[in-house]
């Protein structure tokens, strides 16, 4: 498929594509007149692509991992993603745990919020001073 294709079937702008493609994470083959041609795999990877984007990793960490999903059987392969994939993790935990301590930080000005909004709506309403 062309890569206007790529692009509606997995949502990701040509230009993404291109980008893909730069930093090594996706293949095309080139018909004579130069235009990129991908294999119906490439829906799956570039789905798998944007999931680790999405997750917060950098072109260079997925360049990294990757190479487990294309050679699976090579042990060299999955000793060094292996290394790549438990950094992330861990990086991931931890942001994991800093939105949970801002959501809870969150949570105690929204009940102070929800005290003063209820101690205001039931107070008297001032009297107007006649001059």
């Amino acid at each position: 498929m062309r890569i206007g294709e790529l692009s509606k079937r997995t949502g990701v702008s040509p230009r993404s594509l291109r980008y893909y493609e730069e930093q090594g994470l996706l293949t095309s083959s080139r018909s004579d007149a130069g235009q990129r041609h991908y294999s119906d795999a490439a829906v799956q990877r570039v789905s798998l692509i944007r999931q680790l984007f999405d997750a917060g990793m950098s072109s260079r960490v997925i360049a990294t991992v990757l190479p487990c999903v294309d050679v699976p059987g090579d042990l060299g392969v999955a000793e060094e993603t292996f290394t790549a994939m438990m950094r992330e993790r861990d990086r991931i935990d931890a942001e994991i745990a800093h939105l949970i301590e801002t959501r809870d930080a969150l949570d105690v000005l929204i009940r102070a919020n929800s005290r003063h909004r209820a101690e205001l709506s039931t107070a008297p309403e001032p009297v107007a001073q006649s001059a």
